[in-house]
């Protein structure tokens, strides 16, 4: 519903999962490096994983400086409480290796016979494409049992 709330006023936001072999937390400016790198890495792998169909991101035209941008739409609506967007960092190496994005679901992300309060998507690189269904079922039971919605659109693996 429009002027309604992502998420309730008092719902504490989290700010960090962690999960073995991974963790996220809020992506932000100073991911805009190996986020880039990461993506770049995967534009084919990424662009073939559910719920990335038609979308046009990731665009490999697209510069440092662009994701710079993007990154920082993404740190301004997770201040805002309008948009959660997680990078997806492997804890033996450090590195980052996916995101996670939690935002207000809109109707091409809704099935005909049921509505959504959120649209989640997440990806991981090619070369870490083995632990994407462990990323989709930890987010997946994150959000059911530590988040506020109540349908979830969240492609499945």
């Amino acid at each position: 519903m429009p002027g309604r709330p992502f998420v309730p006023a008092g719902f504490a936001v989290p700010r960090e999962l962690v999960v073995a072999p991974f963790r996220l937390e809020p992506l932000g400016p100073q991911h805009n490096s190996a986020d880039y790198a990461a993506w770049m890495s995967s534009v084919e792998h990424i662009s073939a994983t559910p719920g990335f169909a038609g979308r046009g991101w990731p665009d490999p035209a697209m510069s440092a400086d662009d994701n710079l941008a993007d990154l920082l739409q993404h740190e301004d609506d997770f201040a805002r409480r309008a948009g959660f967007t997680y990078t997806v960092i492997e804890i033996a190496t450090g590195e980052i290796i996916g995101c996670v994005y939690i935002y207000p679901a809109r109707d091409q992300d809704q099935d005909q016979d049921q509505d959504h309060d959120a649209s989640v998507r997440s990806w991981v690189r090619a070369d870490r494409a083995s632990l994407d269904l462990a990323l989709h079922d930890a987010v997946a039971a994150w959000l059911a049992a530590d988040w506020p919605f109540q349908a979830l659109s969240y492609q499945p693996r």
